[in-house]
């Protein structure tokens, strides 16, 4: 499943002017029908459009606001559906990890190993997650300068793990904004990696007083233009069928019947290019 994303991705055999590719699906893994609803959907979009896929779910989340948030639906059961997934759709699968034991875990199901941005400098969970001999995908910390990736690249490649991108995801702009500065991707592919512009998580509107985070979900087409315009290899976008009734990350995410579209309209500004 990853190895054609490998060959696509991380040897950089895509064409001059060829497609992104999309880092795709629900925030956390809510149920399994869900799960196979959106990465169906989703993988026959990109098969039409000829868009690189990876499944994106978290199999729990460990970063919420509130100790009544909803976090998974049990570990081992969620990375079983996620495997699964992959099975049904031939497509690789990304979740993320926050402690070495997770890496470990998730390193047997999941093709790549995603870093939350809050977790960046965090040694031995990149070394871990580098060891599995997966794919990693490193969030660039809300905290951190682009050039200041470069050391969260160098502790993956320590190991021999080539497999390393990274994601830029907007920067702390005050106490409930995010900023994004799109050179930053440009300064991280100066590193040898392929670039991921989060184009959802840097519409959200952290720390709000109410103890959910907040979302500018109606910016998503301009910002995921922009990422294109600016050179990004990847984007990553959270979808849900009712982004108001999802679990995690309402606010800022794409109606999944709106994705289709929005790709074709990225694809036109990719050839542009």
């Amino acid at each position: 499943m990853i190895n054609d994303v490998v060959s696509r991705v991380f040897l950089n055999k895509r064409k001059p002017g060829g497609p992104f590719f999309l880092v795709g699906g629900p925030c956390v893994l809510e149920d399994e029908n869900m799960g196979f609803r959106i990465a169906g959907e989703i993988a026959e979009i990109t098969e039409k459009l000829g868009i690189p896929y990876i499944f994106k779910a978290s199999y729990k989340k460990a970063n919420r606001s509130k100790l009544d948030s909803f976090t998974g639906i049990g570990d081992e059961k969620a990375l079983q559906v996620l495997g699964n997934i992959g099975k049904q759709f031939n497509i690789p699968v990304l979740t993320d990890v926050h402690s070495e034991a997770e890496a470990e875990m998730a390193g047997k199901t999941a093709d790549v190993l995603q870093i939350p941005a809050f977790l960046c400098r965090q040694t031995d969970l990149l070394l871990a997650a580098a060891r599995t001999g997966k794919a990693v995908n490193i969030k660039k910390g809300q905290f951190l300068s682009p050039g200041a990736m470069r050391f969260a690249i160098e502790k993956v490649r320590s190991t021999g793990n080539n497999m390393v991108m990274v994601t830029e995801r907007g920067s702390t702009f005050g106490y409930g904004d995010l900023v994004v500065d799109f050179r930053g991707i440009l300064q991280m592919q100066a590193f040898g990696v392929p670039v991921i512009y989060d184009v959802t998580h840097s519409l959200q509107r952290p720390n709000q007083d109410g103890g959910v985070t907040g979302g500018l979900p109606h910016l998503i087409e301009t910002m995921a233009k922009a990422g294109i315009a600016a050179g990004a290899d990847g984007l990553f976008i959270e979808t849900h069928p009712e982004p108001e009734k999802a679990k995690s990350d309402g606010a800022n995410m794409l109606r999944l019947d709106k994705l289709e579209k929005l790709l074709e309209k990225l694809l036109a500004i990719r050839r542009a290019l």
